[in-house]
């Protein structure tokens, strides 16, 4: 097959790569003319493990090439994929639509043939029927299914989720046999390993997406709750989360309590799960109120940082290890050690932060923070140590070394990586989430 992925960004260019690793031809394109310059130089502009060996790999088997020239990728192409973003609308926290509108308009004025233009991206329900309206009003001609097919890739483990997913959903208009024969055929490397291939109506398809997210950050803002109420009453959170997760129909995955999610998936596609509902007079007060409760519990961990440090921060360094929302990444989009900094700034803490990979995008996003080269230079002459996100390499630190730096022993483990008793025996106080302390 040949396929334009239209869009570079992590949803297309990690999903572009994988297509071609099947076989496929695949044209990543993208307006952002240095981005795409940059990935012809071998450059890849996110961290995603395994990426740039696919990236190189592919470009120089043929199979994967990068544009800005949409003309000619789509008057080529099989399959159209938009992977263009939808962030949270400023003002109303709606899906922002307009990349995508933008896209179908420029894709109908260049289509030759029969063509199957595909929602990558996540959107909102109905919005495959305006992209139909919008190709057949540009181009009445235009020969053109359109399909739903959201993804479902973690940030940190992308092109595993790709290669074996738990499933692949496919939406069509009514029962169109010729979307549904090219998707079953760009997907053939797939189905042939088992992967559920599974097709229903387009509208289903994208609620589907919405209703997975929402699900999963439901759960998580519940075991928070579970670890709130678990320091309350001297029970711990992760006997709670393991003896309810041996339940099958409950399970352990995410069921880790923390400082609150992130990304740029959860909190976009919660609020616009939200708005959508309100807009048909069917409103979701579950997802309303996980919305609400992680927004607040992210500042509350700042806060918990400031009890843990005696109550009073001020003119005090706090040194914060990871600033990515969970590890693997180097995205910072919705983390929460954004407002956890904040709140700690706001108190008077100098605070100073490290993280492996996402420490280019946090200069962006928090202002007045510095910046260490590894976690012990954070640490020098610190109170406190606040571990934010779980990289690996913040499972095994050196406490000798860091109680001859720092001011203050002092651990804050927002992750529950270590225990207590362990942390201890080496003279440092200690505070976790949902756990006897």
């Amino acid at each position: 097959m040949k396929i334009t992925m239209i869009g570079a960004g992590y949803v297309g260019l990690v999903s572009g790569v994988c297509f071609a690793d099947f076989g496929h031809d695949v044209i990543c394109l993208d307006k952002d003319e240095r981005k795409i310059e940059a990935l012809k130089q071998g450059q890849i502009p996110i961290f995603e493990p395994g990426l740039d060996h696919l990236v190189l790999s592919n470009v120089a088997s043929g199979r994967l090439s990068f544009t800005t020239d949409l003309k000619s990728a789509v008057a080529e192409s099989d399959v159209i994929f938009i992977a263009v973003g939808t962030p949270s609308r400023r003002g109303d926290g709606h899906a922002d639509l307009s990349y995508v509108y933008a896209a179908s308009r420029e894709i109908a004025s260049n289509l030759t043939g029969f063509t199957v233009v595909v929602t990558k991206s996540t959107v909102p329900v109905g919005t495959g029927d305006e992209v139909e309206r919008i190709i057949r009003e540009t181009n009445p001609e235009a020969d053109v299914a359109v399909v739903s097919n959201p993804e479902f890739l973690r940030e940190g483990a992308a092109i595993e989720d790709f290669k074996r997913p738990d499933r692949i959903v496919v939406g069509l208009n009514g029962n169109d046999q010729r979307a549904r024969e090219v998707m079953t055929e760009v997907y053939r490397p797939l189905y042939l390993n088992q992967s559920p291939l599974v097709f229903t109506t387009r509208r289903t398809s994208e609620l589907i997406k919405y209703a997975g997210n929402a699900f999963l950050a439901m759960k998580i803002t519940f075991i928070n709750e579970m670890a709130d109420l678990c320091e309350k009453v001297g029970a711990d959170v992760q006997d709670v989360a393991r003896g309810i997760g041996l339940d099958g129909r409950i399970g352990s995955k995410f069921l880790h309590a923390g400082p609150g999610y992130g990304g740029s998936c959860f909190p976009k596609d919660t609020l616009a799960l939200v708005k959508t509902a309100q807009d048909y007079d069917s409103p979701v007060r579950l997802v309303e109120t996980t919305v609400a409760i992680n927004d607040n519990r992210k500042r509350a961990m700042g806060r918990k940082v400031i009890t843990a440090a005696g109550g009073d921060v001020r003119g005090r360094k706090i040194a914060v290890l990871g600033l990515t929302f969970k590890p693997n990444t180097d995205d910072m989009r919705d983390s929460p050690a954004i407002a956890i900094v904040q709140t700690l700034q706001d108190a008077g803490a100098k605070v100073t932060g490290y993280d492996p990979e996402g420490v280019e995008n946090a200069r962006k996003l928090i202002e007045g923070l510095d910046y260490a080269a590894d976690p012990y230079v954070a640490a020098a002459d610190a109170d406190a140590l606040v571990i934010v996100t779980e990289w690996n390499e913040f499972r095994a630190l050196d406490f000798a070394r860091l109680k001859t730096v720092m001011k203050t022993p002092l651990l804050v483990d927002l992750r529950n990586i270590y225990r207590r008793d362990e942390v201890a025996r080496h003279g440092f106080g200690y505070a976790s989430i949902g756990r006897p302390d």
